[in-house]
């Protein structure tokens, strides 16, 4: 008589025979979806980012600056940095009013007062 653990093994082995050489049994999970929030992107988008050093360069330290900042939320990591110019434009949700004064700060003092348009949200908190 088989025990249940050997019956499992014997079951689930059964099943990966039955798949198509090659094909692993994988858990699927939904890629994230940002599609809604990138629709409403007016004016200034990723795809304008102007590809001289300079502006490169700008986007490079702000981006920096913000990541190395241990208390910025992924979100916050992930704001939308464009540069065109000399001017910045940052885009995208953070978690707090706090994160989007601190991001704005970082790129101000990067990019220089009045160099930078913020169009950072705030996203709402899941219940």
């Amino acid at each position: 008589m088989m025990s249940r653990r050997g019956l499992a093994v014997t079951l689930m082995a059964g099943a990966l025979s039955l798949l198509p050489a090659g094909q692993a049994l994988t858990q699927t999970t939904p890629a994230p979806d940002n599609t809604r929030v990138n629709r409403g992107d007016q004016g200034a988008t990723a795809g304008q980012q102007k590809e001289n050093a300079a502006d490169r360069q700008l986007t490079q330290k702000i981006r920096k600056a913000i990541t190395e900042d241990k208390a910025m939320s992924t979100y916050a990591k992930n704001v939308k940095i464009i540069a065109q110019d000399g001017k910045v434009t940052l885009k995208g949700p953070v978690r707090s009013e706090e994160e989007k004064k601190a991001i704005e700060a970082k790129a101000n003092e990067v990019a220089g007062m009045g160099n930078v348009t913020s169009e950072i949200s705030i996203a709402k908190k899941r219940s």
